[in-house]
């Protein structure tokens, strides 16, 4: 028997990079997945990967839908639980980087960081706990990063908004342990995305790599192995932590 067999995950933010990866990671271990997408530039490549789930045999479907706005995320997850019939898996992994030297930044990048990468994770997580305390069971698990824990210049908006996402992690897991509802952050490390290609690429990238122990980036497969574990019984007696896969970054 697969670990996630005949489970219903939500990933947002999932038409490519880690969040597709995830998506089809959990799909590989047997769960029903519905993702979402906001852009309409995305939904080329989200009707791929819905087609990719679906051909491992686990239903599958996309949805446009921005986890920044609330009444957005209150539709979807009423969709999905008609469609599907329950949530017992939901990863937060939509996010975005506006990078800049905070003397640089405007309000607006700020806020913009905050409401796709934080508001989103408060905005989810409320609509999917309902259909999870009827139940008595499920786990979410948010995308944090090794930023939000030890900080980077340039990123100030950017490690806020994980770092929140670290004690927002924290208080639900105390919230709702009673219920049998796990709550859980990953904090990537240097993952070879769209996002990170100009570290990796760059001409700093050699002394870069000096820093993580590993000598290397990790890949998106990676990340959805690690969210795997934290989706599955492997996990079952694991809440509020916050799991560091950075090759070493953090020592």
């Amino acid at each position: 028997m697969k670990l996630l067999e005949n489970k219903v995950a939500i990933v947002t933010g999932a038409a490519r990079g880690i969040g597709a990866a995830i998506a089809l990671k959990l799909a590989e271990q047997g769960a029903h997945i519905a993702f979402t997408y906001v852009s309409d530039s995305s939904a080329e490549k989200a009707a791929s990967l819905e087609a990719q789930i679906q051909a491992l045999g686990v239903k599958a479907k996309a949805y446009k839908s921005n986890a920044a706005i609330f009444a957005e995320c209150e539709s979807f997850v009423n969709d999905v639980v008609k469609e599907f019939g329950t949530v017992d898996i939901c990863v937060n992994n939509a996010g975005i980087s506006k990078d800049n030297l905070l003397l640089r930044m405007t309000a607006e990048q700020w806020d913009d960081v905050m409401d796709i990468n934080l508001k989103s994770v408060f905005n989810m997580t409320k609509q999917v706990i309902r259909p999870m305390m009827k139940a008595k069971t499920g786990s979410i698990i948010n995308m944090s990063s090794i930023v939000g824990v030890r900080g980077n210049a340039g990123q100030s908006s950017y490690a806020a908004s994980k770092a929140g996402i670290i004690g927002f992690t924290k208080s639900v897991a105390l919230e709702l342990g009673s219920r049998n509802i796990r709550c859980n952050a990953i904090a990537p490390g240097f993952v070879e995305t769209d996002m990170t290609h100009y570290l990796k690429d760059g001409d700093g990238a050699a002394d870069f790599l000096k820093k993580i122990p590993l000598g290397r980036f990790g890949k998106a497969e990676e990340i959805a192995n690690t969210t795997l574990f934290l989706a599955s019984d492997w996990s079952s007696y694991i809440t509020g932590q916050v799991l560091s896969a950075c090759g070493g970054l953090n020592i």
